[in-house]
């Protein structure tokens, strides 16, 4: 692995690799080496990434996307951040909206995982807690302009949106750049002295906020499905959903994909 100079304000490095299955095996092996908290692994390429669900693998062109997975270490479970994904989607939001602020008004936080330009995912998030470290892999849609079809409804590059919104093609993103904006942020709102703001700014970014919206409970695969308001996030990271007069709260499950 080389180890790019790219500004880490973790203090940790920032390690690339051409070619790997995926960054969250790569990051795996190097907890024997006991790394630092915020070292990187990033990837021109990886061919096994995957999201919630081991079929639903992330589709990403070569060297056109940023692919990275970073390792957080904490002493004990209660030391780990409350709701630790939906604040790793919320500083992965905020960096796209600063570094296209054309579309800062489009992003938003799909609970539990996700980040959307639209109503189209532009970024995953699967974090990993090994006992050790909590592996955690980002990939964000940057300059892909082509999706395959069975996810080209589903799926949009930050590169494609702005190409939307403007017209004509837009420069060729900086995929480091990105990376470098998208660290200060984890570093913030992962931080202990955002433990009670989160939760208010990450209302401001809420995917489908206050609409109608279907949802299935419990693991990927679940056949139930519960129909309500998407009333917000609770204090633990929890989605509230309101049916009828009664707002229920919910740990694990996902929204459905509607297109508008």
């Amino acid at each position: 692995m080389q180890i790019l100079t790219t500004h880490n304000p973790f203090r940790a490095p920032v390690y690339f690799v051409e070619h790997c299955d995926s960054t969250q095996i790569t990051a795996r092996d190097l907890i024997p080496t006991k790394p630092l908290t915020g070292t990187v692994v990033t990837a021109f390429y990886q061919d096994k990434g995957r999201g919630r669900g081991t079929k639903r693998l992330w589709a990403a062109k070569p060297g056109e996307n940023l692919l990275f997975t970073i390792m957080f270490h904490y002493e004990n479970v209660t030391a780990i951040p409350k709701a630790f994904t939906l604040r790793t989607g919320l500083a992965a939001a905020e960096a796209i909206a600063e570094f296209v602020p054309a579309l800062s008004s489009q992003v938003t936080v799909k609970w539990p995982n996700d980040v959307m330009i639209g109503s189209r995912k532009v970024c995953g998030i699967l974090a990993e807690n090994d006992g050790k470290y909590i592996l955690t892999g980002i990939g964000i849609n940057v300059n892909q302009l082509e999706f395959p079809e069975e996810i080209s409804k589903k799926a949009v590059s930050v590169r494609q949106a702005l190409q939307e919104l403007q017209g004509g093609i837009p420069p060729v993103f900086d995929t480091r750049g990105l990376l470098e904006q998208i660290l200060p942020c984890l570093q913030t709102y992962l931080s202990s002295s955002m433990d009670d703001q989160w939760n208010a700014l990450l209302q401001k970014r809420i995917y489908r906020q206050g609409e109608t919206v279907s949802f299935i409970p419990g693991q990927a695969g679940s056949h139930e499905k519960i129909e309500g308001i998407l009333e917000g996030i609770g204090p633990e990271g929890e989605l509230l959903i309101k049916t009828g007069t009664e707002i229920q709260s919910f740990i694990t499950g996902e929204l459905e994909h509607q297109y508008r």
